[in-house]
């Protein structure tokens, strides 16, 4: 009798837990797909806010990087005297402070293109000085000269910046 006992708690037993671990399963795949869904709602509605901040943050670059593009600031940015070492340094000081001025747009934009930023005006200024130690200049007005010259040979760094960051903004919309 205890055998058939057993063997008639096994037939109640096997299925009821059967039937607890399917809903158990049907149960955390419910709550997993629900927690998805809140995620996606709560990452959608901060892309609404953060997009116009990472776009104005793109603007605020280009319009760096454009500013410190040597044919733009040469000719922005006239020497006060003939020194050649005055001028490059307040050229220089220039550049830092434009890139100060927008040190706090890093957080919107990717590692990657804040390292091309960073690059193109760390390039900016090697060139100014490399330039500078030159032979060919003596004076400021030299200085512009030659490195305006120089320019007309090759694509300058922050050119090269802007287009990453005008590829980067066009991913925006795939995301």
């Amino acid at each position: 009798m205890n055998t058939t006992r057993l063997i008639e708690l096994i037939l109640y037993i096997v299925p009821a837990a059967i039937t607890g671990l399917v809903a158990y399963y049907f149960f955390k795949m419910h709550t997993d797909n629900e927690e998805g869904r809140r995620r996606y709602v709560i990452h959608k509605e901060a892309q609404k806010t953060a997009l116009p901040l990472r776009l104005q943050a793109y603007e605020r670059l280009i319009l760096f990087l454009e500013r410190i593009n040597p044919a733009k600031l040469l000719v922005r940015i006239s020497p006060q005297s003939s020194n050649k070492h005055d001028y490059e340094e307040y050229i220089i000081g220039q550049i830092e402070q434009e890139f100060e001025h927008n040190l706090t747009q890093q957080i919107y934009i990717s590692a990657e293109c804040w390292d091309i930023i960073t690059t193109a005006k760390n390039a900016t200024i090697q060139t100014i000085r490399k330039t500078n130690m030159s032979e060919r200049v003596d004076t400021a007005n030299k200085l512009r000269e030659v490195m305006l010259t120089d320019l007309f040979d090759k694509q300058s760094p922050s050119s090269v910046a802007i287009a990453y960051l005008k590829n980067e903004v066009s991913g925006l919309w795939t995301d």
